[in-house]
């Protein structure tokens, strides 16, 4: 169960666009927001010089879900000037150190392994790591100790946007909550979270546009498919995961292959439409 947390964020520049420090304030973790063109800022400050773990958020033309890459390393900071050189796509760094300075090497490499296992896990974005970080040797005490912190890191991620370890498979939902979408020859499933509109695995699609289809719907049904996101089955396509669009009617469109108002034709199993459930 979700509990109520009080964070903290404290702006360095004044800028509500900058960096960012989070911290809850009873917790040892502290997360660093920095945007690739603040590193030389960052840079005059002493947070990142330490021993961490860090996320490379971005996006591609290509791909169909945000990227994250994940890292551990003895000073962030320098790390983040590597892969500034050497790492095109990401805009966003946030670096995660401890507030009293008690992480070592194998601290941060336990949360780097577990950080990169869980993000591929809860598939939410696409994970540019191309191979899984080994587990190192930790005691009993310590693991517990570094799995609450990584609950931290959880949370912290989750508030300044990024949401890489929030689930939302249909088994989250209450069949009371479940909205379903219904075509010719389809029926998809899906719900409103947080920060979108989730389509579930299994859903159906139909295969073809009608011509007036809008072309952001065309070319992201078509990043679907590239990705194996979307697989043909039946004579029409299939979501083989689950899916999170920006709104219910982005979701619509992709499944009924034409622009339509999300809010009223997603409907739960009463026939009432999303409109009279959320906005009315």
């Amino acid at each position: 169960m979700n509990r109520p947390q009080t964070i903290q964020i404290f702006l360095p520049d004044g800028s509500p666009r900058s960096v960012k420090i989070a911290e809850i304030t009873n917790r040892v973790v502290k997360a660093v927001l920095v945007p690739r063109n603040k590193l030389e800022y960052i840079s005059t400050r002493t947070e990142l010089n330490n021993v961490g773990i860090y996320f490379l958020f971005g996006e591609s033309a290509e791909k169909a879900k945000p990227i994250v890459y994940i890292g551990e390393a003895e000073d962030c900071l320098e790390r983040l000037k590597q892969h500034n050189r050497t790492k095109e796509f990401w805009n966003y760094a946030v670096v995660m150190v401890s507030k009293i300075n008690a992480f070592t090497k194998s601290h941060a490499k336990y949360l780097e392994h577990i950080a990169v296992d869980q993000a591929k896990e809860s598939n939410r974005y696409e994970t540019e790591n191309q191979t899984a970080p080994s587990k190192p040797f930790v005691t009993e005490s310590m693991e517990a100790d570094l799995l609450d912190s990584f609950d931290t890191i959880k949370i912290l991620l989750s508030t300044l946007g990024f949401p890489v370890y929030d689930k939302v498979g249909k088994e989250q939902v209450t069949s009371k909550e479940l909205l379903f979408l219904n075509g010719r020859n389809i029926k998809a499933e899906g719900d409103l979270i947080d920060d979108g509109f989730v389509v579930f695995k299994g859903s159906q699609v139909k295969k073809d546009t009608v011509p007036s289809c809008h072309e952001y719907l065309i070319n992201l049904r078509q990043k679907l498919i590239q990705n194996e996101i979307l697989i043909e089955k039946n004579g029409n396509y299939e979501f083989v995961q689950d899916y999170v669009f920006n709104s219910p009617s982005t979701a619509g469109g992709v499944v009924l292959g034409r622009s339509t108002n999300g809010w009223t034709k997603w409907k739960n199993k009463g026939g009432k439409t999303l409109d009279e459930i959320k906005r009315k």
